[in-house]
């Protein structure tokens, strides 16, 4: 078993450059979402991931909150600093199961899970009761109910995404 690492190594141009086009991405690709009102899909995570997967918690989570404050500026809504948290702990919890290891069923699971549980709906719940004055305990259910639909498919794709022959490749390039 490969030891924990936070991702503390000095980058290079090119890790800059690439750190930037995931966020980058990670603003546009957000933006597309598949489903209802109350059941929606946005594929943002998935960058999210793999920017933890090859960069570590340090720096995914240092992306994760620009592109939160950057996609909030642009999309012009108010910008609130606890879902700047949200996209932080998001980053870290992938970082530290997916920077320096195999991805597994387990790791994605658990990671998918703790994201899910933790960050989506009972962070995110607490922080939407704060900025629009809505009742915890009548938005929670709701936020779970989501949670249990997504999350299996958010998992399935994490682990063939991360897992893919293509990923392998531009994994290799960059890492080399």
């Amino acid at each position: 078993m490969k030891s924990l690492s936070l991702g503390f190594r000095k980058l290079r141009v090119l890790d800059i450059v690439v750190l930037g086009v995931l966020m980058a991405l990670a603003l546009v690709v957000g933006r597309f979402t598949v489903g209802t009102s109350v059941i929606r899909l946005s594929f943002g995570f998935v960058i999210t991931a793999i920017a933890s997967y090859l960069y570590g918690p340090l720096w995914s989570s240092t992306i994760a909150a620009l592109g939160d404050i950057i996609g909030t500026v642009i999309s012009g809504n108010i910008y609130f600093p606890g879902f700047t948290i949200s996209a932080i702990l998001g980053a870290t919890i992938y970082g530290l199961f997916f920077y320096n290891q195999q991805i597994t069923w387990k790791r994605v699971i658990i990671s998918q899970l703790i994201i899910a549980v933790f960050v989506n709906a009972i962070l995110n719940t607490l922080l939407l009761t704060i900025l629009v004055k809505t009742p915890f305990w009548g938005l929670l259910p709701i936020r779970i109910f989501k949670e249990i639909i997504v999350t299996p498919i958010q998992m399935a794709i994490l682990y063939f995404v991360l897992n893919s022959k293509q990923f392998e490749i531009i994994k290799n390039r960059l890492l080399g």
